[in-house]
């Protein structure tokens, strides 16, 4: 059995990495024993590693012998001639998951210092423990939604904690360390939430042809997500994408075979859910894992892709596939194009949306969207978009609390507040409109919040001398009743 090194590579970075840090934790405590540091780092990353591999319940041959030449010159050399059925006898790796479950010691360790001293070695055990995760998922050529599941589970109990906000298992960190010399924070790009989602942005050929900034880091993208008010599943379900092809770029490097997957996706869900938002992100996080070259996102509909000539519907589609070259094009309303007689030119729009998905799989993703039950109308449309847009994201409603904190947000960004009055009303406002098909969402919340302003300002201009709290402020007479 060829014994791939992926897994060699990530724990050396690990030890290389993180000894040095634990060796000056343990320098400056008092008793400290830093000759001991390099040998608890490799013990936790082998704690790592095997509960990464016990994820899925699962200890694969590849993975066990991955584990066993990795560790053997770390741990015991005895492991370069134990084989993976013996290591399953030995239950080398049964039961270690439950090590995912809560922040390590280690981690607890570097995360207290981090606080007193402005060091970052926390978010450096993060970042290499992080790859331990990837890389052993990597190891099989199809990997596992549940060991997917359980590296972003882990990725965010760590942030969680790196954020000072409170995990399940939160506890005293088991030791402290004396502080060390501050060492500046990790440049971050911090980036507001309050927009609520606008569809109908597109992209120009003339910012097309603008030089690309760098892609943005994963992470920033992942945060920006994060902070989306809502759609939980929504975001767990675009992280496992994130996850899954970080790991299958990890097996194309090695040259190792690819269960290649497509990448196009069917997004459902009422207006104003935020699909045209995370759309754009998806576009972007896509550009960071080089499934795109520029990350960028076209949206279009029926009115962008049907014209009423003979032969003209396919060179429009071809051309609005040429704008999104290279990224993503986003079709809203996309079962509109099934909808029609005999002598429509939506079929037409639907055989080349089909043709060129498949000839241009490696330079656009393609999104379509609209209401469920409609989208399994235009899935059945034509025999071939099933295959190739076989994963769907549905987009719930928002619940009223979700709205006020859009609405809020709103305000946030534009320097206005509501008083407990307004406050009040708006969430009463909101709650009274039936969730229906076509409920707003979000789009209703920023509608109301532009209502509210003009409301307000008709006000203020019969106010002799407002003060500033008066300007900025939202009263129950300018929410709609």
């Amino acid at each position: 059995m060829r014994v791939d090194l992926g897994l060699e590579v990530a724990v050396g970075e690990f030890v290389r990495a993180l000894t040095p840090l634990l060796e000056y934790v343990y320098r400056e405590a008092p008793n400290g024993e830093p000759w001991k540091a390099r040998d608890d780092v490799v013990n936790e990353a082998f704690n790592l590693a095997t509960a990464f591999i016990d994820a899925d319940g699962l200890a694969t041959d590849e993975e066990l012998a991955s584990l066993l030449q990795t560790f053997a010159p770390l741990i015991d050399t005895t492991f370069a001639t134990t084989t993976p059925s013996q290591a399953r006898q030995l239950g080398m790796t049964v039961k270690k998951r439950a090590f995912l479950s809560k922040p390590s010691s280690m981690f607890e360790i570097f995360l207290e210092l981090d606080r007193r001293a402005g060091t970052t070695y926390s978010t450096s055990y993060y970042e290499y423990a992080l790859a331990i995760g990837h890389m052993v998922a990597s190891l099989d050529s199809l990997t596992s939604r549940t060991e997917l599941l359980a590296i972003e589970d882990f990725r965010g109990m760590l942030l969680a904690r790196l954020k000072g906000e409170p995990t399940p298992a939160d506890r005293e960190p088991d030791a402290a360390a004396p502080a060390a010399p501050a060492r500046p924070a990790a440049d971050a790009t911090e980036r507001a939430a309050a927009e609520a989602p606008v569809e109908g942005e597109t992209t120009t050929a003339d910012e097309l042809a603008a030089e690309l900034p760098p892609p943005r880091p994963l992470d920033e993208l992942l945060a920006e997500l994060d902070e989306l008010v809502g759609m939980n599943e929504v975001k767990a379900e675009i992280k496992l994408v994130a996850n899954l092809i970080r790991v299958q770029n990890m097996r194309k490097e090695r040259n190792l075979p690819v269960h290649e997957s497509s990448r196009h996706l069917i997004f459902t869900g009422n207006p104003g859910t935020g699909k045209t938002t995370v759309a754009r992100l998806l576009a972007q996080i896509y550009r960071t894992l080089k499934v795109v070259d520029r990350g960028h996102l076209v949206e279009t509909d029926r009115s962008g892709l049907v014209v009423g000539y003979v032969g003209q519907t396919a060179t429009k589609v071809t051309a609005v596939f040429d704008q999104a070259d290279g990224g993503v094009l986003l079709i809203d309303e996309a079962y509109a194009l099934t909808r029609g007689s005999e002598q429509d030119f939506g079929k037409e729009a639907i055989d080349t949306v089909v043709k060129l998905v498949e000839d241009r799989r490696d330079r656009v993703v393609v999104i379509a969207a609209g209401y469920p039950d409609e989208m399994d109308g235009f899935v059945g449309a034509n025999p071939g978009l099933k295959s190739r847009f076989p994963k769907t994201i549905v987009f719930p409603d928002y619940s009223t609390d979700e709205l006020v904190r859009i609405f809020e947000l709103l305000g946030e960004k534009s320097n206005y507040t509501c008083d407990a009055a307004a406050r009040g009303k708006v969430r009463a406002w909101l709650e009274a409109v039936p969730r229906e098909k076509g409920f707003g969402n979000g789009r209703l919340a920023r509608n109301l919040f532009e209502d509210a302003v003009a409301r307000q300002a008709t006000r203020i201009v019969t106010v002799d001398d407002p003060t500033d709290d008066q300007l900025v402020t939202l009263t129950a007479d300018d929410i709609p009743g």
